[in-house]
C-alpha cells in the first residue's frame, strides 16, 4: 500500500493524561503480541490530545501545511522481536477534526482515524478540552492547569522519570480494518520537553467504561508545547489477536 513516507510540522499543544490500570486487567485487553510495560506494578495507559500545525511532507521546506486537533488512546506496551525486547504504545483509537485525516488514515498514513467534535478553551494559564466522536462511540474532557510537580502518589518518581518513560513511548502501532494487522508510526521531536499539568476534571470513556473504578486511576499528566517534529511510517505489525 502506497503510504506518505514522512511528514513533519509543530505540535503546538499535546497533553498526555495517564492512568494507572490493574495489569491483569489491562493485559485482557491487548491483542498479541502486545503485552503491558509495567511502572511500579501497573500497566500505564492514557489520553493524548495534540493540535498539529503546519503539517507537510518532509521534502516541502516552507512554513506552510495542514492544522488539525487529535485525540489517540494510548496504552504502554512491550513485545518480543527477534533483535530483543521492543517497548512503544498499542493505540486502540484514532480520533480528528480533521475530514482529511479521517479520510486518509489507515491508507495514505497509519492509523484509522475516526472523525470527531473538539471544543477548546486555553490560554498559557489553563487548558480545556472536549472530544466527542461523530458515531457516539468515544468522548474525552480535560480540564487543568500547568504545575510545578507530579501529583503525589504517582508510579513515577519525578517528572524527569515520567519524560524519559515517555519519550522511549515514540513508536506507536495502530487498529487497522484489517484484525490482526497494526499500523507503525514513529514520532521524532525536536527539543523533547515536558512539564507537569494539574488536572481538575477528567473523562475517557474507554477508560471509565472499560474498566472497573478499582482497576484503573488517574495517576499524571503532562504538557508539550510548541515541539518542531516528524511522523515516520513503520512497517505494519501482523499477528492473531486473542
Amino acid at each position: 500500500m502506497l503510504r506518505v513516507p514522512a511528514i513533519q510540522g509543530v505540535i503546538e499543544r499535546r497533553v498526555l493524561v495517564n492512568f494507572r490500570i490493574d495489569p491483569e486487567a489491562m493485559a485482557a485487553k491487548l491483542p498479541a503480541p502486545f503485552r503491558p510495560k509495567l511502572v511500579g506494578g501497573y500497566a500505564i495507559g492514557g489520553i493524548c490530545l495534540i493540535r498539529l500545525a503546519e503539517i507537510r511532507p518532509v521534502a516541502v521546506p516552507l512554513p506552510c501545511g495542514l492544522s488539525s486537533e487529535n485525540a489517540a488512546h494510548r496504552i504502554a506496551v512491550e513485545w518480543d522481536t527477534p533483535e530483543g525486547v521492543q517497548e512503544g504504545v498499542y493505540i486502540p483509537r484514532r480520533d480528528t477534526d480533521s475530514l482529511l485525516n479521517s479520510l486518509v488514515g489507515g491508507r495514505l498514513f497509519p492509523g484509522v482515524h475516526h472523525h470527531a467534535r473538539f471544543v477548546c478553551e486555553e490560554s498559557p494559564e489553563r487548558y480545556s478540552i472536549e472530544m466527542q466522536a461523530d458515531d457516539g462511540s468515544a468522548r474525552i474532557k480535560v480540564r487543568g492547569v500547568p504545575a510545578e510537580a507530579l501529583p503525589e502518589g504517582s508510579v513515577f518518581e519525578d517528572l524527569a522519570a515520567a519524560s524519559r518513560f515517555f519519550e522511549l513511548g515514540s513508536l506507536g502501532y495502530s487498529e487497522t480494518a484489517t484484525p490482526g494487522e497494526y499500523d507503525g508510526l514513529e514520532l521524532r521531536c525536536e527539543g523533547w520537553a515536558v512539564e507537569p499539568l494539574a488536572v481538575e476534571e477528567v473523562e475517557s470513556s474507554y477508560f471509565s467504561e472499560g474498566f472497573s473504578p478499582d482497576q484503573v486511576a488517574f495517576d499524571n499528566a503532562l504538557l508539550m508545547r510548541d515541539i518542531q517534529h516528524e511522523w515516520h511510517s513503520r512497517k505494519s505489525l501482523c499477528a492473531t489477536p486473542n
